[in-house]
């Protein structure tokens, strides 16, 4: 549940651990206690004031994953808001941040990037975050120089980051997620998997995106656990040697991390053997049914999944740990989250019925930024309208069958394209599969499927698979055969992308 007194903390109230307890480890660093990280972001804090930056400034910050990363987002969350970018965004992507964040100043490591760099505004502040011996300190580069701000770090009801909306079919949307909602969303996480000082999370999510800052990272410090933090993310050769090294309880990724750790598991046996992991999360993404079974084979540990979505702080549904009941295929129910299904009149529907799945929080935010259009179309009567298609059956457990806008309209047929993915990928020759809609003359769309094989397989014989589990309808009437998926900056597959990627048309 979450916490009482949620609402009233700021991020560096959520920093709990013992003052000499680990807060950070990383490979090839010094570990780093909660005194010491506290002590870092209080500092680092004031000496952006004192460079002119302040509370409600727009810290854009480009960096990798690694500690220094952790502490700039969490001191420029305790200043100002911190815009957390893909530090593999191009000087276009950059620009067009900026410009929409109206960002105040950049904060790179060391050198830094070039792409953002370059895409500086002449009225933002360069700032260069170097890893010293006494810790991490703030220079500003050249001569756009301000006013030197007042002391003061952010209140509860500041907004700690500005994330943006993926975008995919229009203008991405800026999602303001205050200190509250942050606390909200890790209190929940915490009672979800009853995290504590003793567990250790492998962040190997970027730290850029929701998942990594909440799900991995925050989540952990909220506990007074200790976060690992690969330097420069994930990757999937060092994955084993820290978890042998560092020893996590836990981890929490995306499917295609999992799918990737999979690959490789059988040269990692003495790793896993040896291995700590209480429970593996995933979420950001539907993890199939046959990929679970096999993390578990394999970690010999729950594999929990959880649904999550930026506008919601993160986590808004989860598996529960054992002994409670697990049901794969399924993103488990609330913690500290109401839960519903709604028609498109805005009715809320009742269990076993299809629906939009609707949320409502307080670690969901308020609305998006200065889009009053949006926020008309995503929050009826309090509930926030996740756009997601699901159903909740009658122990209250939800499933998930896609994105409305992902769904696949043959001819009047409603498909879901999960239910299709989950069906190819149990045939032993596949490895990964996307199905998605492609432009038809007469139908409007139908059903098309890209796969990566594992071994050879013919068309036909994919098809006739298929039409031992689907219905007709639901049987892909092309199979396109890639060597691997296209996929989004947080590894995400483009199913939305996937017709206009391939040259389909009508």
């Amino acid at each position: 549940m979450v916490s009482s007194n949620s609402k009233q903390k700021t991020l560096l109230d959520l920093l709990i651990g013992e003052e000499e307890h680990s807060a950070l480890v990383a490979p090839d660093r010094s570990t780093l206690s909660y005194k010491q990280l506290k002590q870092q972001i209080v500092d680092l804090a004031a000496q952006l004031n004192q460079l002119g930056i302040g509370r409600g400034d727009r810290i854009a910050i480009a960096m990798p994953n690694g500690p220094e990363m952790v502490i700039t987002f969490l001191a420029a969350t305790m200043c100002g808001t911190a815009a957390p970018l893909n530090p593999k965004y191009s000087t276009a992507e950059f620009t067009f941040y900026y410009e929409d964040l109206n960002a105040s100043a950049l904060i790179v490591l060391d050198e830094g990037v070039a792409a953002a760099k370059e895409a500086l505004t002449e009225e933002m502040l360069l700032i260069q975050a170097t890893l010293q011996p006494e810790g991490l300190s703030f220079n500003l580069q050249g001569d756009n120089k301000r006013d030197r701000r007042s002391t003061e770090l952010a209140q509860p009801e500041d907004i700690a980051m500005i994330l943006h909306t993926s975008g995919t079919t229009s203008r991405p949307k800026r999602v303001p997620i205050r200190h509250r909602n942050l606390a909200a969303s890790a209190s929940n996480i915490i009672g979800t998997y009853n995290l504590t000082a003793e567990d250790r999370s492998l962040c190997v999510m970027p730290l850029f995106h929701v998942h990594g800052l909440v799900g991995s990272m925050l989540s952990t410090l909220s506990s007074g656990g200790t976060v690992i933090v690969p330097v420069g993310g994930f990757n999937g050769l060092e994955f084993w040697r820290l978890l042998a090294e560092f020893q996590p309880t836990w981890y929490s990724a995306v499917p295609t991390m999992h799918q990737l750790l999979l690959s490789r598991a059988s040269r990692n046996q003495e790793a896993i053997a040896k291995s700590e992991l209480r429970f593996i999360r995933s979420s950001s993404s539907s993890l199939p049914p046959v990929v679970l079974e096999s993390l578990e084979k394999t970690f010999n540990a729950p594999v929990l999944e959880a649904y999550s979505m930026t506008e919601a702080s993160h986590q808004m549904t989860s598996n529960p740990l054992p002994p409670a009941e697990h049901k794969a295929g399924t993103v488990g129910y609330g913690f500290g989250v109401e839960v519903n299904i709604m028609d498109e009149a805005g009715n809320l529907l009742d269990k076993g019925q299809l629906g939009e799945i609707v949320v409502k929080a307080p670690n969901v935010v308020d609305g998006y930024e200065n889009n009053p259009e949006a926020n008309a179309k995503a929050f009826t009567l309090g509930w926030f309208r996740t756009g997601d298609q699901g159903v909740i059956d009658e122990s209250g457990y939800l499933s998930l069958t896609g994105r409305l806008k992902e769904l696949i309209n043959r001819g009047g047929e409603k498909i879901s394209p999960l239910e299709v993915d989950n069906v190819i990928l149990r045939n032993p020759a596949v490895d990964e599969v996307l199905t998605f809609a492609a432009p038809h003359k007469t139908l409007g769309e139908d059903v098309h499927a890209a796969v990566v094989l594992k071994e050879t397989i013919e068309e036909k014989a994919l098809k006739q698979y298929c039409s031992q589990y689907l219905a007709d309808f639901k049987v892909p009437r092309k199979f396109h055969f890639l060597e691997a998926l296209p996929r989004g900056a947080t590894g995400k597959p483009q199913r939305l992308k996937m017709a206009e990627l391939l040259g389909i048309t009508t």
